[in-house]
């Protein structure tokens, strides 16, 4: 049997969980990352060279690598807020942004990086420009700025992205779309449904794809709700958005967390963006159309309430296994 080929599609600190656990496994892995981050280091350093942001690349690097510790320290170390122009960047970023200008692009960049590291699987930016991330609310106020999104009162209607310095709608990195149509198994998340999801997914080539691919699509569902962006929201909720940014009810499968997160644990200081959890709501999924599976994938970690990397993979591969006989 043949080894099935999964694509996860998201960044933030969600998909690295995933993405970490996946690569030991006997699969052909390719990560799709958006491009839209514009604050931290991330942002400054999109400011000043003509380069996709590369925060959420550096990140889903060290989850798909086999790098010794050593290395991951030294990659993910950051600069002090007393350092100067170098304050608050991580090093790893200032490589990235550094192979960026010596190969022409960050995508140029992560491919050679990717081999420098000894990545498990193919690591894709969603786009090869930097992309600008804008939020429409339902009082049709329009916030420009992934950093910027979260501190505008109310609930957000849609989003939608533009690249950041032509103003013009994206286009999709280079084997992006081939690696959707050709996969097995299609994840999405876990991550910020707004801010760090969609803002691949309103790229319309890859929406186009998610459309036509006889892949099985597998959302993973947050754990948490988020300031500013899913407030209220349930399991349900977090489904039909991403169905009516694609204009049809294209996921297949849905990964619930069953386990309640204890109050209690959470570091509101630490975590502050993230307010309660996840309500389930299984009639409204059902009229989305998404099978199902409910399960205890909560890791419990530093006052924070995390999936469980292993407990998903399972899931994932499950499904990936009966798509692929």
């Amino acid at each position: 049997m043949k080894k099935p080929k999964i694509v996860v599609i998201g960044g933030g600190t969600g998909i690295p969980v995933i993405l970490n656990s996946l690569r030991k496994e006997n699969v052909e892995l390719t990560a799709i990352v958006t491009v839209a981050d514009d604050g931290g280091s991330s942002g400054k350093l999109r400011s000043v060279i003509d380069m996709a942001p590369p925060g959420d690349l550096r990140n889903v690097l060290i989850a798909m690598s086999d790098m010794p510790r050593l290395y991951e320290q030294i990659f993910q170390y950051r600069f002090k807020e007393d350092d100067g122009a170098l304050s608050g960047h991580p090093l790893g970023n200032l490589i990235i942004a550094g192979v960026s200008e010596m190969r022409g692009s960050t995508y140029n960049a992560i491919q050679m990086l990717a081999q420098f590291f000894h990545t498990e699987g193919k690591i894709y930016p969603a786009s090869e420009k930097a992309l600008t991330l804008h939020a429409v609310f339902k009082d049709h106020i329009d916030v420009k700025g992934e950093s910027q999104i979260a501190g505008h009162k109310g609930l957000i209607d849609h989003v939608y992205v533009e690249e950041t310095l032509t103003g013009k709608v994206p286009v999709a990195s280079r084997k992006v779309v081939q690696s959707i149509l050709e996969a097995d198994s299609i994840v999405l998340g876990p991550g910020s449904l707004f801010t760090s999801i969609l803002p691949s997914l309103v790229i319309p080539e890859i929406g186009e794809a998610l459309r036509q691919t006889k892949a099985q699509v597998i959302y993973v569902c947050n754990i948490m709700t988020q300031r500013g962006e899913t407030e209220q929201f349930s399991d349900s909720d977090h489904v039909r958005v991403l169905h009516e940014h694609l204009k049809m009810k294209f996921i297949d499968t849905v990964l619930i967390n069953s386990e309640p997160v204890p109050q209690e644990y959470m570091n509101t200081n630490k975590f502050d963006e993230y307010l309660v959890q996840v309500c389930h709501d299984f009639k409204g999924l059902q009229k989305e159309g998404s099978r199902v599976i409910s399960s205890n994938f909560l890791k419990l970690r530093d006052g924070g309430a995390f999936h469980n990397g292993e407990a998903v993979t399972e899931e994932i591969l499950k499904i990936s296994e009966y798509r692929n006989e």
